[in-house]
């Protein structure tokens, strides 16, 4: 993988990261290195998921959008759910 390509899967995952932040409840105490990791986690985990589906097996393919950003959400809301990091209101 040259640079470019690099750069590339840095990107999707950190925009993808951003997305799964956007749309998951709940609080999440990540920074900018934890997001573009959560992304690029959920890219992996996404595209693999995906790829099953079609029936094409296991096979690592970082070039979907969706199958990242949908694979963001899911890493993220068990993150959430594991954590118990929800906003919780005290008496």
């Amino acid at each position: 993988m040259d640079i470019g390509g690099i750069l590339l899967t840095v990107l999707i995952g950190f925009v993808a990261g951003l997305i799964a932040r956007a749309v998951v409840p709940g609080k999440q105490d990540l920074g900018l290195i934890a997001t573009l990791v959560l992304g690029l986690i959920g890219s992996v985990v996404g595209n693999l998921v995906f790829n099953l589906v079609q029936g094409d097996g296991l096979q690592f393919d970082l070039g979907g959008w969706w199958a990242s950003i949908l694979g963001a959400i899911l890493v993220l809301a068990v993150y959430v759910a594991a954590t118990g990091k929800q906003r919780r209101v005290t008496r």
